[in-house]
């Protein structure tokens, strides 16, 4: 990961943002909340598939409970700090995504998805992606997952909790947030 500071040269405005983005298709950019572009190398193959996974089950289980929308890691969303951030795996829930306009939809929506997931690849800092999930709740999320197969710990965040850290879960629950979801690792770990 790259972070280019680029004010005061050059000040990226969402418009400013979303042109770059497009005319750059390739690259998995985000904005920070002070306006740093950080830009992220494209995840591994074994990252991929994991993250495929993680995701697909997500999915499922959003297509039979359809109480919300299921968003992948090219989705960027405006967090309420300015920040425009792509979680590797996002939910949000039907009311709060129906609020938004058609316009907000096809944009980068300005919310913080309910859930959150990062997976964690080879090339990523811990450190980095552990703020990253604390700038999630601080914007709104109820719940985020970080995944970091090398060490088979997945780190849970909720708001007004301490971190919990499970060490090589089987599965994980996603109560009460995504009601009757549960995340299988069994494939994820090494």
């Amino acid at each position: 990961m790259i972070a280019l500071t680029l004010r005061p040269t050059l000040q990226l405005t969402d418009e400013v943002f979303e042109r770059l983005c497009q005319q750059n298709p390739d690259l998995r950019l985000e904005r920070t909340a002070q306006g740093e572009l950080v830009a992220m190398a494209p995840a591994g193959s074994e990252s991929g598939y994991r993250n495929a996974d993680l995701l697909g089950q997500l999915w499922q289980w959003n297509r039979r409970q359809r109480l919300g929308f299921v968003f992948d890691s090219s989705t960027g969303f405006t967090l309420p700090n300015g920040a425009i951030r792509s979680p590797d795996a996002a939910w949000v829930e039907n009311a709060r995504w129906e609020r938004l306009s058609p316009e907000q939809r096809r944009r980068f929506a300005p919310l913080c998805p309910d859930f959150v997931l990062e997976l964690k690849s080879p090339s990523d800092e811990i450190a980095t992606l552990q703020a990253k999930l604390e700038e999630y709740l601080a914007n709104g999320a109820q719940l985020g997952w970080l995944v970091d197969p090398e060490q088979q710990r997945v780190y849970v965040y909720s708001p007004d909790q301490p971190m919990q850290d499970f060490h090589h879960p089987s599965t994980l629950s996603g109560d009460p947030v995504l009601p009757d979801f549960v995340m299988d690792f069994t494939l994820i770990w090494p």
